[in-house]
């Protein structure tokens, strides 16, 4: 563990914690992975009000300096990505392939695309309007401009399943437009967000600009949800903490961008391809041990073809080395925490009762006796009242419901709290992007679980508030103002 690491990040400064240390566990081994620092209530504040401090001069530097420091972030982050992966590995769980190419690679290419965002213009002509006379004034042509201007210090709380992309995520954006941040981790793994703000120090991020404050329990959070000197709250993690959350921004009349819990469902069509939709499917199983809320968990099949999709995604999961995600063979790590795995073994045997059938899974994975680790299973024979079907299990489970024609299966795909992103696998493409357009969800997957990063993330319902990703994201951390003038 580096010197850093065990200290706040607070206007500029490392900084010693109030409230002493943490242990950060290693999900694998058990193993402590470093020492993580427990923020005060007052330290919390002091981040705000050391961002509110910096966003004057910050928010009025040139778009092309704010570029070059993303952009020189980015490089040292890659200078050092071995060193990162392994961390992120240590404190997340996660494989050595998905560490290094989905989490730290993604970080720096985030960094590097809103070094190109920084740049991207903030004005918007709008056409002019011609006025008569009246109360407001002479006649006469109005011209007008939308301006995208910074929200003011946005407070970042990520997730635990990507400590690197997730906050490059939120504050590469927020940085570019002209934002200052306080980053508040995941206290499962957040040594890797003290790496990161280390490099942002290193590339010339001025004092106060980025804050890291971190704690075990819900105080940290919540103090940098209520600190006065915060004007946003930009949020990844579940429904029930992203309400607790908005209710508070409510109470400020903070803006906040909330993306939230997912029970993505995959509509088969029986025209599909069900070798690649098991494919996509079965990511669920492997990619973040199932920890992900994009994932297609809910699978919709029509009956005609239900009882082969069952039998290749049991035969897909079989296939997946489960194990120490240092191996480079593991496909399959563990999940973040001994309470999350038993949350997740808790939801199984709940869909044994509710009548759902085990059909792979379901146990522990032998072999492995310390760790995290909860075997690929899919349950089948499950109807769409059981709580393992509405219900967001974050793990690798898989539920399929079968239907009888595609107006039931947009029914049953539509029939949830939830809207984050679904998927369509069909053979007639057309009719896949119609069914598409019906579904209530902020994205859909049509033959693919695949993603295109400048198109907009967020959800329905109680997925979220908001859009993120591209271009999009640097809307979401803007005001815009208008300027008009008479012609």
């Amino acid at each position: 563990m580096n010197g850093e690491a065990g200290r706040l990040f607070i206007g500029g400064e490392w900084t010693e914690p109030a409230d002493g240390h943490y242990e950060v566990i290693n999900p694998a081994t058990e193993e402590v992975v470093g020492l993580a620092p427990e923020a005060s209530r007052a330290q919390v504040y002091e981040a705000a009000a050391a961002a509110r401090e910096a966003f004057p001069a910050w928010s009025r530097t040139k778009p092309e300096e704010r570029a070059a420091i993303l952009d020189r972030a980015a490089d040292l982050i890659l200078r050092d990505l071995a060193s990162h992966a392994g961390l992120a590995r240590a404190e997340s769980g996660a494989t050595t392939a998905t560490a290094r190419g989905m989490q730290v690679a993604v970080a720096a290419a985030r960094f590097r695309r809103y070094a190109k965002g920084a740049v991207e213009p903030v004005e918007e002509p709008i056409a002019p309007q011609i006025n008569e006379a009246g109360p407001m004034g002479r006649a006469g042509i109005f011209g007008a401009l939308a301006v995208r201007r910074p929200v003011g210090v946005v407070t970042c709380v990520t997730s635990y399943n990507n400590p690197w992309a997730n906050p490059a995520g939120k504050v590469a954006p927020a940085l570019a437009m002209g934002n200052t941040v306080v980053v508040k981790p995941a206290p499962q793994d957040p040594l890797s967000v003290y790496r990161m703000a280390r490099a942002l120090a290193e590339a010339g991020v001025p004092a106060g600009v980025v804050n890291v404050v971190t704690g075990s329990g819900a105080g940290v959070g919540e103090a940098a949800v209520d600190a006065p000197d915060v004007d946003m709250v930009s949020f990844t993690g579940s429904t029930a903490v992203g309400q607790r959350i908005a209710e508070e921004c409510g109470r400020g009349m903070k803006r906040q961008l909330m993306e939230l819990g997912g029970k993505g469902a995959a509509l088969v069509l029986e025209d599909a391809d069900l070798d690649a939709a098991v494919a996509g499917i079965g990511t669920t199983f492997s990619f973040y041990s199932g920890q992900i809320c994009t994932a297609p968990t809910r699978v919709l099949v029509h009956r005609s073809v239900q009882d082969e999709l069952i039998a290749k995604l049991a035969a897909y999961a079989h296939r997946l080395p489960v194990g120490d995600p240092a191996d480079r063979a593991t496909v399959v790590g563990p999940v973040i925490s001994a309470a999350h795995r038993d949350r997740v073994e808790a939801y199984v045997e709940l869909g044994r009762k509710e009548g759902a059938r085990v059909v792979t899974g379901g146990a522990r994975p032998a072999g492995l006796d310390r760790g995290f680790y909860v075997a690929p299973t899919l349950l089948a024979g499950c109807t769409h009242d059981m709580r393992v079907v509405r219900e967001e299990i974050f793990g690798p489970v898989v539920v399929v419901v079968p239907f009888d024609d595609e107006e039931e299966g947009v029914a049953l795909a539509d029939d949830s709290e939830y809207g984050l992103i679904d998927y369509v696998w069909s053979g007639d493409v057309a009719r896949a992007f119609r069914i598409a357009r019906r579904l209530r969800a902020g994205g859909v997957g049509v033959n693919t679980v695949g993603r295109n990063m400048e198109a907009p993330f967020g959800g329905f319902r109680k997925s979220g508030v908001g859009r993120d990703v591209g271009s999009y994201a640097l809307r979401a951390y803007s005001e815009t103002q208008a300027i008009v003038w008479p012609g």
